[in-house]
């Protein structure tokens, strides 16, 4: 990913020094492991050795791999010559402990597990904190009146609270996946050439994952399964899909046509080199761009789910792009959301301008019900309702200065037995609003702690 979307703790999680830095950890973990057990000759004296001079130099195992053309055995030549480097001559190097009946992928699969668990602890506080600004928008803007719209057409009276508070929910099981799909990574595997421990001991594997605080993998082939790894990413592109849906609805809002809800545009900021007067929702397209990367990158991993028999490396390469891309793309779209739902200019002057557009025809549902209370039948309530509303609407179109409101027209159909008192109560949008509490208290029980 670019440094354009790279927040430097997201961005430090996927570089060759973190992944570096977590192999060598499992190494010295395995070392401790075998002489914990009193396996294979290491002793606790040259177990603590490797854990006080193992390190490694980023520059000189890219030079080593230039040569071995093979990263693990780089990493591996480099570590074990700082660990050989201040041993006497003549004794025996302690770094032929280092490896020590282990394959590339039992040190690659449980570093990369542990990577993946990082990241993920990061989207979840990314998500947690936008679920919770939007949670509290939600009781701030519980009583602003707007118009809800279904198929973008206007429907019925709602208030703009309760987009805030659909959000929250949504997000809160956007956090209860990434939790779930964090506990579903956290596995590591250090089980040897085709899983079957042949030259190590099992304890070793439970020794290191349990010091990892990752679960071992109860049968591993060469790799940790990659169902592990495609579920992540599903539930990635789903939380993707949550952050492009908000943006989408406040891109919406923020037409010219519209301009219920605006972006925060900062002191300085410019929207057009050539129309001076643009305010563009710039960041809130960038988050629906970003989403589209995140979501086709789950396809990448569920194709890598499908290796040859118990391991091929097809899948390392797409991952090794996919992986960090994903996590560093939703993180900057949770960067750009909370700043933006936390910050969001709302108009709701506008917004009730907008609800009175169509001259009363979201009231439409209300008098169809009142005029079926008096005793008509629902076909000819719905007659008389369309009739009016269908004259209203040719007006709404035409922008004709001389037409009326629904109401008016209703007034003067000889057809509609409903008093003045009546449409007074329907043509009150808080008629459609009577049990919104239900909803406010509801989500007052949502708990993002």
């Amino acid at each position: 990913m670019i440094d354009r979307y790279t927040r430097p703790e997201m961005g430090k999680i996927f570089s060759l020094e973190n992944k570096y830095a977590i192999w060598q950890e499992i190494e010295v973990l395995a070392c401790e492991a075998h002489a914990e057990l009193g396996l294979n000759g290491i002793t606790k004296e040259e177990a603590q050795w490797i854990r006080d001079h193992a390190k490694f130099n980023k520059a000189e195992v890219d030079e080593i791999e230039a040569v071995t053309n093979h990263d693990v055995i780089a990493f591996l030549t480099n570590m074990g010559s700082y660990i050989d480097a201040d041993v006497p001559e003549g004794k025996p190097r302690p770094s032929r402990w280092v490896h020590y009946g282990m394959t590339s992928s039992d040190l690659g699969d449980t570093a990369l597990c542990y990577q993946l668990v990082q990241a993920t602890d990061i989207l979840i506080e990314d998500c947690r904190k936008l679920g919770k600004i939007c949670k509290r928008r939600a009781f701030e803007e519980r009583e602003t009146l707007c118009v809800g719209r279904t198929h973008g057409i206007h429907a019925e009276p709602m208030t703009f609270g309760m987009k805030f508070g659909s959000w929250a929910w949504e997000l809160k099981r956007d956090l209860d996946r990434l939790q779930d799909a964090r506990n579903n990574v956290a596995f590591g595997a250090i089980s040897g050439a085709v899983g079957t421990y042949s030259s190590i001991d099992p304890r070793v594997e439970e020794y290191v994952c349990e010091r990892l605080g990752l679960v071992h993998d109860p049968l591993s082939t060469q790799v940790i399964s990659r169902d592990h790894h495609a579920y992540l990413a599903g539930v990635l592109a789903t939380t993707a899909a949550t952050c492009e849906r908000i943006a989408t609805e406040i891109r919406n809002l923020q037409r010219t046509d519209t301009l219920e809800a605006e972006e925060p545009f900062r002191k300085g900021q410019k929207g057009s080199s050539a129309m001076p007067h643009k305010r563009n929702p710039i960041t809130l397209e960038k988050v629906c761009g970003l989403s589209r990367v995140v979501k086709a990158n789950a396809q990448v991993a569920f194709d890598n789910v499908a290796l040859w028999h118990e391991r091929d490396i097809s899948h390392s390469s797409a991952e090794r792009v996919a992986q960090a891309d994903s996590f560093i793309a939703l993180d900057h779209m949770f960067t750009c959301l909370n700043r933006i739902v936390d910050g969001l200019i709302l108009y709701p002057a506008q917004m009730l301008a907008n609800l009175n557009k169509t001259r009363g025809l979201i009231y439409s549902s209300k008098v169809l019900l009142a005029l079926v209370d008096t005793g008509i039948t629902r076909e000819d309530a719905y007659k008389i309702v369309q009739s009016n509303a269908m004259a209203t609407w040719h007006e709404v179109q035409q922008c004709d200065p001389n037409g009326t409101t629904f109401r008016s027209k209703l007034e003067a159909d000889p057809a509609c037995k409903l008093t003045a008192e009546q449409l007074d109560k329907i043509f009150d949008p808080w008629s459609f609003l009577g049990r919104i509490e239900t909803v406010f208290d509801r989500l007052e029980q949502l708990d993002f702690d």
